[in-house]
């Protein structure tokens, strides 16, 4: 027998938590469309941004290290990857609607710009005074307005839980603007699961790829309890294991020690506050999904340390200068010679200000196209580039 929309609805309104955001209660698409026969809502809005172009594109998009820097540090596609599955796990375990989490989730890094948040950094500059650019809001564009599918309406034509979730999107290193969306009341719990399954995982991939670099050391890492405690207790346990199994060991145990605590810190902050419905959860005003108060406080010792030692290490540096340098130039250059836009840029021009289009332009750029372009507009080849 084959399992239809209805049924899905179904077994969400008898296993999902009161709380928890169910398809059938979506306040809907902007553009109505006819619901599929066998997909619910949320899950295919998750199929439509898995078959985005600007989903394919984040393969080659920096999260720390530039991607022609070694094939096996993450990028924005491995990211939003990992940041899904930690997602699933927890909202899981929380009987939420993991279809919504992971929509969210896989969508949230879209509007990122090449070189990561240096060429946000750069962009924001150059459209100072014209609207300006932040990531979160360019997802936000990149699924209502830039990738066109379909013929009777622009973008994804996503639902607004889920575009929700895009531009309330805050972590420790993300706060966007989201007037449009209700601004006052807090958005779903799936959208806050995303949220800390972010920062978790961030933390989590950024020592690993640390470590991988050599930027960052185990030596250096010992003086980070929330590291040290794990690694010594692995080592006891797994005293003739290498030292990269060793290593990525730790990194898995400190992600799942996290995820962990944020699902028990959660369902007893549910019950405190006595949430009964998804509209409790936005009523609230705040956060509900968060680590306890002594993890938080060690999470944050981390998230010190990867900034002192490895975000603003000078071989990272070094590259975010370059790659501010860089998009700057792309963006002068372009603002000069229209001409040398795409046929589909140039065309955008007669509804769209010029500034707009050239940042969501080098906004949808992968590192290496950028690096490429930019090698071909000053004259060079991309291996005479020095990048």
């Amino acid at each position: 027998m084959t399992l239809t929309m209805n049924d899905w609805h179904r077994y969400e309104a008898e296993f999902l938590a009161p709380y928890a955001q169910k398809s059938i209660q979506s306040r809907g698409r902007k553009y109505p469309e006819t619901e599929h026969q066998f997909r619910a809502v949320y899950q295919r809005d998750r199929d439509r941004i898995v078959h985005s172009r600007a989903f394919r594109r984040l393969e080659y998009k920096t999260q720390v290290f530039v991607n022609h820097e070694g094939d096996h540090y993450r990028t924005r596609l491995t990211h939003s990857l990992e940041v899904a599955s930690i997602a699933r796990t927890i909202s899981r375990a929380l009987k939420l609607n993991e279809d919504l989490c992971e929509a969210i989730a896989l969508a949230h890094d879209l509007g990122h710009a090449p070189f990561g948040h240096s060429g946000e950094t750069a962009l924001a500059e150059m459209m100072a005074g014209a609207g300006g650019f932040e990531h979160n809001m360019q997802s936000l564009r990149v699924v209502d307005t830039l990738e066109q599918k379909y013929p009777d309406h622009p973008g994804l034509n996503l639902t607004w839980e889920v575009r929700e979730g895009i531009a309330k999107h805050k972590s420790a290193y993300d706060l966007s603007d989201a007037s449009s969306f209700d601004p006052a009341r807090s958005p779903s719990l799936e959208a806050q699961v995303v949220d800390i399954a972010d920062e978790i995982a961030y933390n989590c991939h950024d020592i690993d790829d640390g470590l991988a670099s050599g930027l960052l050391t185990e030596k250096e890492l010992l003086a980070v309890p929330l590291w040290d405690c794990g690694l010594r207790e692995i080592r006891k346990n797994h005293p003739k294991a290498p030292d990269e199994v060793i290593r990525y060991y730790a990194v898995r145990a400190l992600i799942d020690k996290q995820a962990k605590d944020v699902i028990f810190n959660t369902e007893k902050t549910i019950a405190e506050l006595k949430i009964s419905s998804a509209d409790d959860v936005r009523a609230h005003g705040a956060a509900i999904v968060r680590t306890s108060g002594e993890l938080g406080k060690a999470c944050g010792t981390l998230r010190k340390f990867l900034l002192e030692k490895l975000y603003t290490h000078p071989r990272v540096m070094k590259m975010n200068r370059k790659a501010i340098k860089i998009v700057q130039e792309l963006f002068g250059i372009y603002l000069e010679k229209q001409d040398i836009l795409t046929a589909a840029a140039r065309r955008k021009m007669e509804e769209t200000p010029l500034k707009r289009v050239i940042c969501d332009y080098i906004a949808g750029m992968t590192d290496r196209f950028a690096l490429q372009e930019h090698a071909k507009l000053r004259g060079r080849t991309y291996d005479e580039g020095g990048y």
